[in-house]
């Protein structure tokens, strides 16, 4: 069984939410590549993780929505390296950042007006522009 993941000291992924299942990679190896199954698949379940708010939940569940399998399980892999230890301590990384990513609330946007500066420098490149299409058009000296 796998260890739990702690991100904060109140946000953990407990040992009963992570699945890991070792499988043959592709990539570098020779002949050893079709021997060893060095790439980790770390399925999580994103409905244990203790001490998410609701908020980070939603903002996680959205960021990995293509990563679902037909249960509902986070699938994170790696097969950065050719050993399976490493492999497991890289997307266990991985899990750790995406969720203390989620965690953080977005930056609302407040509206604000155009500076005065930025307006006029706006319809001066309008100006510019015109002119130059002005310039293009067909002179009828008839």
């Amino acid at each position: 069984m796998a260890e739990p993941i702690f991100i904060t000291e109140q946000v953990r992924i407990p040992a009963e939410a992570l699945r890991m299942k070792a499988v043959r990679s592709g990539g570098p190896g020779g002949q050893n590549v079709n021997k060893v199954a060095s790439k980790v698949e770390l399925r999580v379940d994103l409905t244990l993780i203790e001490g998410l708010s609701e908020g980070a939940l939603l903002r996680l569940k959205g960021r990995v929505r293509n990563q679902l399998d037909a249960e509902g399980l986070w699938i994170v892999t790696s097969s950065r390296t050719r050993d399976q230890a490493t492999n497991l301590e890289d997307a266990r990384t991985k899990i750790q950042t995406i969720v203390a990513e989620a965690m953080k609330a977005p930056m609302i946007r407040h509206a604000t007006r155009p500076t005065r500066g930025s307006q006029i420098r706006r319809v001066e490149a309008k100006k510019v522009t015109g002119q130059r299409k002005q310039a293009r058009q067909k002179k009828d000296w008839d």
